[in-house]
């Protein structure tokens, strides 16, 4: 059965890649696809099937992926070593931001953890099924304000302490669902949506994903709180004697709203400036180190969670240099594909290719590139960051065994909202063309 599941997740993800590579540029081709694609889709396998030494297969990956496009087909940026390091002048900031947030928010959970809140919090949650559902909804919450990486590692880590640390894999893809689903429709929430925000689109029309990601919740969040239950029912009596620890409280306030300010502020109004530094990753760490003689950090923490983020960031690197040039033509059926190609495609080039192509339902787009990578444990940011917490959740066949709905749910969500609101195509406001007229599809 395990290598059954594994199969069928493995085959989807050599069946996504191929659907972006008419888009190619010219290069070696096996049937018409790419030898770049055909190279990052072995990687996603080893990936898949060799659950235990992920980071050994994603570093073999890319340094197949370099050697092959220094030797063959150069870069965006160029030929040879010059065009590699121009391309990685071009990466350097997205990838250290992303690690200093994926860091720095292991610190901030074990900050949270140690506040003593995930103990207490028991107090407030039911005490059957529903407690388990009640906190993924938090979760859905809090990544509407807060990165949803940070709500992924807050709600893991009071899973952790409710569930008496048996966490059922299913429900820890359900808590990286519900945090990519609560930052689908906020432009604070997600990297992407934050990213439409700064192109000129409409907080309102991103907005709109909530209408697919309230739906998808509750399609995923039942099931995932019903398997918990039987696995691992939640504590009753977790909240007896517990004595909070404000300091520490504060001191993940503090590093949060570093974070805020600086994904809001500083990109906002210094876009100029956000390309050419890693504002997000240092106004963590600076926050971090200012709060150090308050509550000192768990450093031991790092060794682990850096091997988990250096995975992520060697597929993000990997998909970075795929001869992808534009996405298919702009309607809902382009926007689902990208759902599923978001799960092993990384969803910052697949969003700034959207944005400059136009054309979009800017909702429906942030849902897909959003909630589309829950369906994969390294789909996203925030699954790294929970697999960095529980280990045992990288595992493809297992994730898709025991996280079954989260796809369901996708599909679900997607087709609720086109029910509903239809395909509506909006103009970005400043910094891109008008969008090519669309014929409205129900």
């Amino acid at each position: 059965m395990r290598f059954s599941v594994q199969a069928i997740g493995s085959g989807a993800i050599l069946l996504a890649l191929p659907a972006l590579a008419h888009a190619a540029g010219e290069g070696p081709a096996v049937f018409g696809i790419p030898i770049d694609f055909i190279l990052f889709a072995c990687t996603l396998l080893g990936v898949a099937l060799f659950h235990h030494h992920t980071l050994r297969v994603a570093l073999i990956g890319l340094s197949t992926i370099v050697i092959y496009k220094l030797i063959f087909t150069g870069f965006k940026t160029g030929a040879g070593i010059a065009g590699f390091g121009l391309h990685m002048a071009h990466e350097w900031v997205i990838l250290t931001n992303l690690l200093g947030l994926l860091l720095g928010f292991a610190i901030l959970s074990k900050h949270f953890e140690e506040s003593r809140i995930p103990a207490w919090l028991p107090k407030f949650l039911p005490d059957d099924w529903k407690g388990g559902f009640v906190l993924l909804v938090m979760i859905f919450v809090l990544s509407g304000f807060l990165d949803n990486i940070a709500a992924a590692m807050i709600g893991g880590t009071i899973a952790m302490t409710v569930f008496r640390g048996k966490v059922h894999i299913g429900y820890l893809a359900a808590i990286v669902a519900a945090s990519n689903a609560g930052g689908a429709g906020s432009v604070v929430g997600d990297t992407t949506t934050t990213m439409m925000w700064i192109d000129g689109v409409s907080p309102l029309a991103v907005l709109d994903a909530y209408v697919a990601a309230s739906v998808a919740l509750f399609i995923f969040g039942i099931p995932a709180a019903l398997q918990q239950h039987k696995y691992s029912p939640i504590t009753k009596d977790a909240s007896e004697g517990v004595i909070i620890d404000w300091a520490r409280v504060g001191i993940v306030v503090f590093i949060l709203a570093a974070a805020i300010i600086a994904n809001v502020i500083v990109n906002s109004r210094f876009r100029h400036m956000s390309d050419a530094f890693p504002f997000i990753g240092a106004a963590v760490w600076i926050a971090i180190i200012v709060a150090t003689p308050l509550r000192k950090p768990d450093w031991g923490l790092l060794p682990e969670a850096f091997k988990g983020s250096v995975f992520l960031l060697c597929l993000i690197l990997c998909a970075s240099m795929m001869p992808v040039e534009k996405l298919p033509v702009a309607s809902w059926q382009t926007a689902f594909g990208l759902g599923f190609v978001s799960s092993v495609f990384d969803n910052i080039p697949l969003t700034a290719l959207a944005l400059k192509q136009g054309g979009y339902d800017w909702g429906m787009l942030a849902y897909a590139v959003g909630f589309g990578g829950s369906m994969i444990w390294f789909g996203s940011s925030a699954g790294v960051a929970v697999s960095n917490l529980f280990p045992e959740a990288r595992s493809v066949g297992r994730w898709l065994r025991h996280g079954w709905y989260i796809a369901i749910a996708y599909v679900v969500g997607f087709f609720f909202m086109l029910m509903i609101t239809g395909w509506h195509p909006t103009e970005k406001s400043r910094g891109a063309a008008p969008a090519a007229p669309v014929t409205q599809q129900k």
